[in-house]
């Protein structure tokens, strides 16, 4: 089979299509014939290094496709059967496991992080990874809303307790893990405020439900939005960009406030006034991706249409390197899938 292998840390060029053996499934697994596998940050993280990593490593956490065969000991699908891949790996068996945290597990892993991903044509995952393919989307859309949605669930819904009333800033509307906060917050019944990056990608968030877009890059936001809340500040602000717009989160977060965050896309050194924080009584929370219970509220959400994931473009696998270029890019919104 066909398989994307990162060797050697780097750029794009380090990205390379390989003939390797389809793999075998062992007890409690099956083998996935992907269609679909979606690109994500941590891809471009993984490509360029970071302790860790083992390599040689075939990257991607998000994938879609159809059972082509069951190793011993499953009963709970059947060759044929379309499905998704949740990208958590967890042990099942250790404390936190056990309590229902599983992305707090000692085993903590991500397919295509830990171990070998989805850039590849069959995969063998142990069932437990394994979902129903949801009703009414293609394996396009179906590869690309697991491990976006399933983080930004569990920044703005477990962790930073997010509530009707509240006023919400999504930084980075157009990214894979923005467009789908937008449409947490607004399912959620809150004011959502979302910043992007063109004209374009900004009255795309408004067909979203944003209540209000700004320009991040040719706009004041933090003017704007005081113009708009006054001395009351947003509620929640949903960070995953970093050093550059970091001072501007907590210059606008109001008292009681929380500012949750799982990524540092433009830099992770950033400063903080302490006197902010315990004055205002405000909280910084880390979240990183998010357990199967939240994985689980994710599926009845995209079931029931609430929410839908946005593709902005496919590449076919032997586009790797130009499919990655353009997501360093930033242009899109929603997000980048290959088609294997």
């Amino acid at each position: 089979m066909q398989a994307v292998v990162i060797e050697n840390h780097g750029g794009p060029e380090v990205l390379k299509l390989r003939e390797i053996p389809v793999p075998q499934p062992r007890n409690g697994q099956a083998l996935v014939q992907l269609k679909s596998a979606a690109l994500n940050h941590l891809d471009i993280w993984v490509r360029r290094g970071f302790p860790g990593i083992p390599l040689p490593i075939i990257p991607g956490s998000d994938g879609a496709g159809i059972i082509t065969e069951l190793g011993a000991g499953v009963s709970n699908f059947r060759i044929g059967d379309k499905v998704i891949i949740q990208p958590l790996k967890f042990c099942g068996n250790c404390k936190r496991c056990q309590s229902g945290q599983e992305n707090f597990c000692t085993e903590f892993g991500i397919f295509g992080e830990t171990g070998d991903g989805t850039n590849c044509e069959y995969m063998a995952v142990d069932t437990k990874y394994l979902r129903p393919l949801p009703a009414g989307l293609n394996f396009s859309e179906a590869a690309a809303f697991p491990l976006v949605t399933m983080t930004a669930y569990t920044m703005l819904i477990t962790r930073a307790g997010l509530r009707s009333d509240d006023t919400v800033l999504i930084w980075g509307a157009g990214s894979g893990i923005g467009h789908m906060a937008l449409q947490i917050a607004k399912w959620k019944g809150c004011f959502v405020i979302a910043t992007a990056g063109n004209d374009s990608k900004l009255e795309k968030a408004r067909r979203l439900g944003a209540d209000l877009a700004i320009d991040h890059y040719r706009e004041n936001v933090a003017d704007i939005i005081k113009l708009k809340l006054g001395r009351r500040g947003v509620d929640v602000i949903f960070e995953h960009v970093g050093a550059a717009t970091w001072d501007i989160s907590t210059r606008l977060l109001a008292h009681g406030g929380r500012i949750v965050t799982c990524g540092a896309t433009t830099g992770s050194k950033v400063n903080l006034d302490l006197r902010h924080i315990f004055y205002k009584q405000q909280s910084i929370i880390g979240s990183t991706m998010g357990d199967i219970a939240g994985f689980e509220e994710v599926l009845k959400l995209v079931n029931a249409g609430d929410l839908k994931p946005v593709v902005d473009r496919s590449f076919s696998l032997s586009e790797i390197q130009a499919a990655h270029s353009y997501l360093e890019q930033g242009g899109q919104f929603g997000k980048i899938v290959l088609t294997i």
